[in-house]
């Protein structure tokens, strides 16, 4: 009672001495990362951050902050961001950096559970990257390259069967026949046939059924926009707590959404690990095989396919959405795109007819679709992260611009990508528009730093993106087959997309076109 009275009594000493504690963390909080530009309120308070990542314009406002406060700017109280791709290099590179919880965990899918992109312990993330690499290479999955060119081959007959306008002769009543088709939908379709195919071993069969099969679509696009507003709201970790977590987050065993694509996802690997273990698919060298060659069992093994289909077909259906859209636009482009494939089928450079897909390796030495193809990722970059990173305890001093810069120990850092693929410092006035040409640079010193740049949509160092060789095939082998055999124009140009930025992953829908043969 004398304890309660005593509160009573200094009441008002008590809630001024805690208010006074509070101010004063504040400001140390701010004072810590004074020195560098930022947003009102940002030095303070997560909330300017919190509602760009909930109304999908983070983006965007990262972009804006770089701009207007320089190569490294503040987005929160604690929180940097850099448009520098030196900073970015050197904090990808150098020890000590670590992925910053507060996002990453974000992105698990699993309760408790993390995969590659996920993993936060640097070491658990180096020894888990160790064994699944190979398998995302073509020296282990040898079955890689055929297996995307098959699914490259159902693209074009869906398109021929289903999809193909007849727009008819100039007169009125010509006769034709406009067939709108969703492009969002139908590049989706393909990535992820492909990744189910080189991952899993077993095409998802969207293309042929021409459907959301399963539902994955709809349940990966659910699972994005509740990720995103946990996120934003700082609730990532009651997914994850002991008990709400276990409700909260999808299991296989559901009957509907995520979990219940999760879990037709876990029966075809579990059945895939059986027939390897029983010497039924001895000689089988995909990626899957070749996780298990690797020492990944069990829940571990499925973690990491999952996370291998839902990263790796949203970020090269961005990509070629975002590529289609551009080369769509310019007219100039569009022929001089079209100019080189026709060039390289006169030159019989790939097969003339039937279904022939051309080889990466001929590709891969088309000027111009490599800098279509480069472009269309510095333009549009598919995925527009900001991966913190946390600084080490003792703090780092990283260089500018030539000028040494100290980040104080424990705070994070993250990039803008907009900022950083479009500077004008590095890609000149024009580096907002569309120009595929800016790749030809006869000055090799300004082309190797642009090239530098343009490397960094796919991460740097112990965190680069291990899909990088698959998503270049599926890009190199769309891009040139769709424009090799197809016409194409946007049905709205107003219009031309519909999309949604979920977690720096974007959730695009109506993208409507037509096609025509050539």
């Amino acid at each position: 009672m004398a304890l309660l009275k005593t509160v009573v009594d200094y009441k008002w000493h008590i809630f001024a001495s805690i208010a006074a504690l509070y101010v004063v963390r504040k400001f140390l909080r701010y004072q810590k990362l004074a020195r560098f530009g930022g947003p009102w309120g940002t030095g303070f308070s997560e909330i300017p951050h919190n509602i760009n990542i909930y109304t999908g314009e983070a983006h965007n406002w990262y972009r804006d902050i770089s701009e207007k406060h320089g190569p490294i700017a503040r987005v929160g109280p604690n929180a940097l961001i850099t448009s520098n791709a030196d900073v970015w290099i050197h904090v990808n590179t150098k020890p000590g950096y670590k992925r910053t919880k507060w996002y990453f965990e974000a992105c698990r899918v699993e309760h408790q559970r993390d995969h590659i992109f996920s993993q936060t312990d640097t070491k658990l993330h180096d020894e888990r990257r160790k064994q699944i690499a190979p398998g995302y290479s073509g020296r282990e999955n040898l079955e890689l390259e055929s297996s995307i060119d098959a699914r490259v081959a159902e693209l074009l007959t869906l398109i021929r069967t289903k999809y193909l306008s007849t727009p008819g002769s100039s007169t009125a009543g010509g006769g034709g026949t406009i067939i709108p088709m969703d492009l969002s939908k139908t590049m989706q379709f393909l990535t992820l046939d492909v990744i189910s195919t080189v991952g899993m071993g077993r095409s998802f069969g969207m293309l042929r059924a021409d459907a959301d099969t399963d539902h994955y679509i709809r349940s990966s696009e659910q699972g994005l926009r509740l990720g995103n507003t946990f996120a934003a709201l700082g609730l990532s970790w009651l997914a994850h707590a002991p008990v709400i977590g276990r409700l909260l987050a999808p299991k296989p065993t559901d009957t509907a959404g995520f979990g219940a694509m999760m879990g037709a996802c876990f029966a075809v690997i579990d059945e895939r690990v059986g027939n390897i273990e029983g010497g039924v698919e001895e000689d089988r060298r995909d990626m899957l095989a070749s996780f298990v060659r690797h020492g990944l069992v069990g829940d571990e093994l499925r973690s990491e396919v999952l996370e291998t289909l839902i990263a790796g077909s949203d970020t090269t259906a961005g990509a070629l959405r975002g590529i289609m859209l551009y080369v769509m636009g310019n007219k100039r482009v569009y022929s001089k795109l079209q100019d080189e494939i026709d060039d390289a089928v006169a030159e019989e450079k790939v097969a003339v007819t039937g279904e022939g897909v051309i080889p990466f390796g001929v590709a891969k030495q088309m000027p111009y679709l490599q800098a279509v193809i480069r472009e269309g990722l510095r333009v549009w970059p598919p995925v527009r992260n900001i991966l913190p990173k946390d600084v080490p305890a003792g703090g780092d001093t990283v260089l500018v611009e030539g000028k040494p810069v100290f980040l104080p120990g424990g705070v994070e850092i993250g990039y803008s990508s907009l900022a950083m693929h479009r500077d004008k410092k590095v890609y000149g006035e024009d580096a907002d528009l569309f120009r595929p040409e800016r790749w030809f640079e006869q000055d090799r010193e300004k082309l190797a730093v642009m090239t530098r740049v343009n490397d960094l949509t796919f991460g740097h160092g112990r965190w680069q993106c291990l899909g990088k060789n698959v998503a270049q095939m599926e890009l190199n082998k769309t891009v040139f087959e769709l424009f090799r055999h197809f016409d194409w124009s946007v049905a709205h140009p107003a219009t031309p997309w519909k999309i949604m930025n979920s977690l720096g992953l974007f959730i695009i829908n109506d993208m409507w076109v037509q096609v025509t043969s050539r």
